[in-house]
């Protein structure tokens, strides 16, 4: 996999590019609308637009077909500099751009008052074709860069794109596209984006029975089903496991927090803007969690440490809670609520980096076991340019020299991005590609000398003396909601065995054969494998296209022959027809593919 950054990359450019050519098909099919913005993105490009009326498929079929026409004319894409005032008069019909005109001219700042952009005297404009829009680029030299044969922008927008993504905004209509660099490339993204359809993890997760969103309950608020809560429950039971044989001691801390504990940490206000408004109680103000790690600073500093003590480990499936814009909540990888795999590592400075080499094998581990071998790593650093980051300067060059470090003594494949850090510093990102080649970041360390700070934390060292321990975070699964919801996507509900929350179904071909199923469903239990008996009056053909349906490893059919023979005959979710075989035998086969977390069935 390339490191270039795909906003260095000449397709960025050609996306970036394509949008324009759209925004300018979209104004001719729609004289009246407004637009707003239109930036690339991961596999393609949007434009919002605030339209006079509502979008069909015939109309994005139109504007397709004229954006091929529009890229075959080679109109070149020229800058021109211009001040505030002419491109005021410019834009002086389009309200989003004047709004953006003014921010630019005034320096935006934050939703605290402070600042975040310097303000600007000159202004760039890009036109193509009939098209002008106020754009800092790049594109490319000409539309005829761009392949008439590999643009497209069949699907349709999604329900919600506020203005500045805040919902108290006018809602856009958000039009989605996307441009590749031959006809090829695209129509092998169109398949992809088939394939994603089907494997939706939200369509999957109601047809398996995994997990369900009520209105009622709250937008982001997941509730699992049995059958999810087991598909969790097994991930966790392992990664515990998995912890304590590595040395981590388990810690639980309540869903909220005195508001001070955040401010001291420094996420209040600094992630204010999506954190829920903190609550009243007895004269104080407590806070929904949104992060882990202040309360196990607390933990570690409820008693005094010496210097053997450390590496001190606290791990724990915290639930933290984050407001997410209604807009951009989805199904599980977008959530109010969830919980993460949260560890903090306490060590002194001359153990930093075998503990950060440790934590960096067992997310290796992780990773590998669930078969997700398609993965890089990134070193996130801060941007010189935003002072968005706490902390000095020194600490910050102590903790990525050593996650460097760490990756060259493990010739670790990586690349450094700007801009990437925690607010409290550098850290080093697992992006994982998926069955559709599509990437997610899962897994990631931090090391951050700033918390021990604000927290006052310390040690005795050997000398006696008093000294401040560095922190490592970690979490190699992320948010528990959306690392599933991944999984879900990636095996497309077809989970390895020692996930499947129904590992075997027993089918009895008739009426006598429930009971013999039913004892036979007790011994797998006992032998640790989950089963169920399907006691429905449906055809055994049924029975057995049902429990392919729901991606059950193994189906276990019951009949006359199998009662007096002693055995079970065995069909697997593929197809495969394994035939009759002591149940004895099912019982090691399948509970070696479960101890072994096995990727295949047999």
């Amino acid at each position: 996999m390339s490191n270039e950054r795909y906003e260095d990359s000449h397709l960025y450019r050609i996306r970036h590019s394509a949008a324009h050519v759209m925004a300018e098909a979209m104004l001719e099919r729609f004289p009246e609308a407004k637009i707003a913005i239109g930036p690339p993105i991961e596999d393609g490009f949007y434009y919002d637009f605030d339209l006079p009326a509502s979008i069909s498929d015939e109309d994005l079929a139109w504007v397709e077909k004229r954006m091929r026409q529009i890229v075959q004319g080679k109109h070149p894409f020229t800058v021109k500099e211009v001040t505030p005032q002419e491109a005021r008069e410019i834009f002086k019909d389009q309200p989003y751009k004047l709004e953006l005109i003014d921010d630019l001219v005034n320096g935006r700042v934050d939703d605290m008052g402070e600042q975040i952009a310097e303000p600007a005297e000159k202004l760039t404009i890009y036109t193509q074709d009939t098209f002008t829009d106020l754009c800092r680029g790049p594109h490319v030299a000409d539309t005829g860069e761009i392949d008439p044969n590999a643009i497209s922008v069949t699907f349709k927008p999604p329900a919600g794109a506020y203005w500045r993504g805040d919902e108290k905004n006018k809602q856009l209509t958000r039009i989605y596209g996307t441009a590749w660099e031959n006809a090829a490339e695209l129509e092998d993204y169109l398949d992809r984006l088939e394939e994603a359809r089907k494997r939706d993890h939200r369509v999957l997760g109601e047809k398996l029975g995994l997990f369900t969103i009520s209105q009622l309950v709250g937008k982001g608020l997941p509730l699992w089903k049995p059958k999810g809560a087991t598909l969790r429950d097994a991930l966790e039971r392992w990664l515990r496991d998995v912890q304590i044989d590595n040395g981590y001691d388990p810690v639980v801390t309540p869903h909220i927090g005195n508001l001070n504990l955040y401010k001291t940490s420094g996420h209040y206000p600094y992630y204010s803007d999506s954190q829920y408004t903190p609550i009243d109680v007895d004269d104080e103000q407590f806070l929904l969690k949104p992060m882990n790690c202040p309360h196990h600073c607390m933990i570690y500093k409820s008693e005094m440490r010496s210097y053997r003590d450390l590496p001190v480990r606290l791990a724990e499936f915290g639930t933290v809670y984050r407001y997410e814009q209604s807009g951009e909540l989805h199904g599980l990888t977008r959530v109010r609520g969830f919980t993460v795999d949260d560890a903090h590592l306490y060590v002194r400075p001359d153990q930093l980096l075998d503990e950060f080499k440790d934590v960096v094998r067992l997310i290796q581990y992780v990773f590998n076991t669930l078969g997700l071998s398609d993965f890089r790593a990134r070193v996130g650093i801060r941007d010189p340019q935003n002072d968005k980051y706490v902390g000095s300067d020194a600490a910050w060059e102590q903790a990525t020299a050593a996650i460097l470090q760490a990756c060259q003594e493990m010739n670790l494949p990586h690349h450094v991005e700007e801009g990437e850090a925690a607010f409290y510093g550098p850290k080093l990102d697992f992006i994982f590609r998926d069955a559709l080649k599509r990437e997610w970041q899962l897994g990631t360390v931090q090391v951050d000398y700033n918390l021990p700070e604000r927290f006052e934390l310390e040690y005795i060292a050997e000398d006696d003396s008093r000294q401040r321990p560095v922190m490592i975070h970690r979490a190699p699964f992320g948010s528990m909601e959306r690392f599933i919801g991944i999984l879900i996507e990636h095996f497309g509900g077809s989970f390895p065995v020692w996930l499947s929350p129904v590992q075997a179904v027993l089918i009895p071909i008739a009426d006598r054969h429930e009971q013999p199923a039913r004892e036979i469903a007790a011994k797998l239990k006992g032998a640790g494998l989950r089963s169920e008996v399907d006691t429905s009056r449906n055809r055994m053909g049924n029975k057995i296209r049902l429990a392919r349906e729901q991606n059950i490893p193994y189906m276990l059919i019951l009949g006359d022959r199998d009662l007096e023979n002693g055995t079970v005959s065995v069909r697997l979710r593929d197809d495969t027809d394994l035939g009759a075989m002591p149940l004895d035998d099912f019982i090691a086969l399948a509970s070696g593919v479960v101890e072994n977390k096995a990727l295949d069935l047999q």
